[in-house]
């Protein structure tokens, strides 16, 4: 039941490949779909950074199968801490849109070309020059890159599409300049974009997770009263919507 929203081949390649969803993806991917901020708490191996991105990945399929396909602009930002974590997720990421798009031509469908790219503060000049030209689709970063994109205009440029934002190892952030320097740069985003971004965030260790929420949220809070976000917590096997107040 938890695929049937999906598109048939990425719910193909989904059960081909691992069979049944885990807990964080049943939880977590109606939330994302309808456009909720979710928060994800759930241990190293449980499928919660497959769980952020499928629902991204579908709806890139979906608008890339459309006749007037897919913009030349970034859709899904991946923001991690980590910089080896980032080049690791660019190359995971392969793995599911090269099967997807197998699937998508077995099943008889057209061709969706679903770029992702990778920056941190190593990646060469001449690089980060071509992703401003032709943007990825699915843009891997640190929050000191993204902080040094939206200062330009090239930059700002590429990032004013975004729909979907996912920070990983958000536990790492929450407490320290780094996170306080990423909620700024989330703020300037949420100001350049038109439409409505969906973050999610995500961790194995997430303590006190209603606060882990609200840094997730951001200024958005303080202009509801009731600023819903959906909290899956795998580890005390639980599922709730918090009304940040």
């Amino acid at each position: 039941m938890a695929l049937d929203a999906f598109h048939p081949a990425v719910s193909a390649w989904f059960e081909g490949q691992f069979g049944a969803p885990t807990p964080p993806q049943i939880e977590g991917w109606p939330a994302i779909r309808e456009g909720t901020h979710t928060l994800i708490a759930s241990p190293t191996g449980s499928g919660k950074t497959l769980a952020a991105f499928l629902c991204a990945i579908d709806d890139l399929v979906r608008r890339g199968l459309c006749p007037e396909g897919l913009p030349d602009a970034v859709q899904v930002l991946y923001i991690s801490p980590l910089r080896a974590l980032s080049n690791d997720v660019e190359r995971n990421l392969k793995v599911p849109l090269r099967g997807i798009v197998e699937t998508l031509k077995q099943m008889g469908y057209d061709e969706v070309d679903i770029r992702t790219a990778v920056r941190t503060g190593d990646t060469p000049g001449h690089v980060r020059t071509k992703m401003t030209k032709t943007p990825p689709h699915i843009f891997v970063t640190t929050p000191e890159s993204l902080y040094i994109l939206l200062t330009s205009e090239g930059g700002r440029r590429m990032l004013r599409d975004v729909r979907t934002v996912i920070v990983d190892e958000i536990h790492a952030l929450v407490t320290n300049k780094r996170g306080a320097h990423l909620a700024l740069s989330l703020e300037r985003l949420g100001t350049l974009v038109e439409g409505d971004i969906t973050r999610i965030g995500l961790s194995a260790t997430q303590n006190p997770i209603e606060e882990v929420a609200r840094f997730l949220v951001g200024s958005e809070a303080a202009q509801s009263s009731a600023l819903p976000c959906r909290i899956v917590d795998v580890g005390h096997r639980r599922a709730m919507d918090l009304a940040i107040e």
